[in-house]
């Protein structure tokens, strides 16, 4: 039986588990996204009760035997991010995000470190659509759907700041001239591939990636959204 010791983790999400126990969906360094029991853990004197939250840097051990693991101890090895207000939303979403687009067991080291790094500037109140569409941008590249930005996929060409494109979720920018609905700026798509965002293109690129985001995720909504918007 596998037995991993103090690994880098951050709790996802949790659900009740029997009578007193829970399972937590878990996004560790080295071994991707993990479900694992937390045997006692809805119990008054468990030592698990507070520490197993979202948002706190946490060390993990844990037997895996099946897919769904037994933790075995949980240490929390720094402050939690202070998150409220839109930034705790945002944490929500961010977390929604990983649990619907990352498979378990399937470990992204450069998407954890992504992910500390988006509770840091969160926490430090910094402008978070930015901080978020960046996030999307690399999430989708390490999980296989990496979105071309500075050509035309039709022609091949540059894009340029002052034409305007349609982009097509699964390849990528097509020169549009057609109704202005749905079209992007060649700024913005620009602006996205550089990762330098000005505020003027901030709603095309959130309008962007609502719509690619929708295509890999499916026909099931994102809850963190509809709860965002309430």
């Amino acid at each position: 039986m596998p037995r991993i010791q103090l690994e880098p983790a951050y709790v996802l999400h949790g659900r009740p588990f029997r009578e007193t126990s829970i399972i937590v969906e878990t996004f560790t360094r080295g071994h991707g996204r993990v479900a694992l029991v937390a045997r006692g853990a809805k119990s008054a004197r468990s030592r698990w009760r507070n520490i197993l939250q979202p948002f706190r840097p946490l060390l993990l051990s844990w037997n895996q035997k099946t897919e769904l693991g037994t933790l075995t101890a949980a240490d929390q090895v720094a402050s939690p991010p202070a998150l409220q207000g839109q930034s705790l939303y945002c944490g929500i979403y961010v977390n929604e995000l990983l649990m619907r687009l990352l498979h378990r067991g399937d470990p992204h080291v450069e998407v954890f470190e992504r992910y500390r790094q988006v509770l840091a500037e969160l926490a430090a109140e910094v402008s978070p659509q930015p901080v978020l569409r960046v996030f999307e941008k690399h999430l989708l590249e390490a999980i296989g759907y990496a979105m071309l930005l500075d050509r035309d996929i039709s022609s091949g060409a540059e894009i340029k700041p002052h034409n305007w494109y349609a982009y097509k979720p699964d390849r990528g920018p097509v020169l549009h001239s057609g109704p202005a609905e749905g079209r992007l700026s060649g700024k913005a798509l620009l602006a996205l591939h550089t990762e330098h965002l000005p505020v003027d293109v901030l709603p095309e690129l959130r309008m962007l990636m609502r719509a690619v985001l929708r295509y890999h995720l499916g026909d099931k909504p994102l809850a963190s959204l509809a709860l965002f918007s309430s």
